[in-house]
């Protein structure tokens, strides 16, 4: 009798959880008229957080970034999608490079003609900010060693990729909202500067 009894109980609770289970799942289902507005919102924030992932994503991502400038030269495309000023004092430049040239590019002219910055390789290691009203250039940083604070292309950009970059900067005077981003043979591309958070 008690195997009996024992078998019983046990098919009970399990019925019990199982019913409890599609409780709680019909519940979260439920929610009316807000679904609407829920999905709204879900949708509208997945472009911003795509900035991961996959290489479909990251292709993706820059055509919902806002693009402050783009400059074109050889067949490839230079975006800024920011320039934020930082606390501690410098300007980080952010943006994506499109080759359509229609073979490798390597980045070989963009990493400047200083004799230092030989071992950057193809990066934005030769790229500038230039403050007209202040009369002005400032460099990418560079760490101890004479690496650049910015994009290393290891590898080169395919004909028909996009690909992310940065490059960070000496934050111009506290007036100074506007500057000129200029980089190997591109031509110059106005962004505004705006501060951090």
């Amino acid at each position: 009798m008690n195997i009996r009894h024992t078998t019983k109980g046990r098919t009970v609770l399990t019925a019990v959880a199982i019913t409890t289970g599609l409780v709680l799942t019909v519940a979260g289902c439920g929610g009316g008229g807000d679904d609407k507005d829920s999905g709204k919102k879900t949708s509208s924030s997945s472009p911003a957080k795509s900035d991961g992932g996959d290489d479909k994503q990251g292709s993706q991502s820059p055509s919902a970034q806002q693009v402050l400038a783009e400059v074109k030269s050889d067949g490839l495309t230079l975006a800024i999608t920011s320039a934020n000023r930082d606390e501690g004092g410098f300007v980080t430049v952010e943006g994506t490079v499109t080759n359509g040239s229609g073979k490798a590019w390597v980045a070989a002219d963009w990493r400047g003609d200083e004799r230092e910055l030989a071992g950057n390789g193809g990066s934005l290691a030769g790229a500038g900010l230039v403050d007209q009203a202040g009369k002005k250039k400032y460099l990418v940083l560079r760490d101890t060693e004479g690496r650049c604070l910015c994009t290393r292309f290891t590898g080169g950009v395919l004909s028909g990729e996009t690909t992310e970059w940065f490059a960070q900067f000496p934050a111009p005077p506290a007036d100074t909202t506007k500057v000129s981003f200029q980089v190997g043979s591109m031509p110059p591309a106005s962004v505004e500067i705006s501060e951090g958070e």
